[in-house]
């Protein structure tokens, strides 16, 4: 029987989330969301909310029992116009 040591290396994954954002014109405000992580937030500044996103993301993911050593935020923003 062959002795030795085999060396196996695991490369961390990196998952992905899809936060889509809408502005609600009624409202005045940004909102994201994903359900997976989850997650919902608004904010008045499109850049801000970007930033509480980044922030919230990986700590509601540690509360769900969900992996958030590695991910990777995909913001999908979503516009509408109305041309009259």
């Amino acid at each position: 029987m062959p002795v030795g040591r085999a060396k196996v290396t695991v490369t961390p994954s990196t998952d992905e989330y899809t936060i889509a954002v809408a502005f609600d014109d009624e409202a005045r405000k940004w909102y994201a969301q994903n359900d997976d992580i989850p997650i919902i937030l608004e904010d008045d500044s499109l850049d801000k909310l970007i930033n509480r996103v980044k922030l919230a993301a990986p700590e509601m993911l540690e509360i769900n029992n969900l992996p958030y050593e590695k991910i990777k935020l995909i913001f999908k923003i979503e516009a509408q116009a109305v041309v009259a």
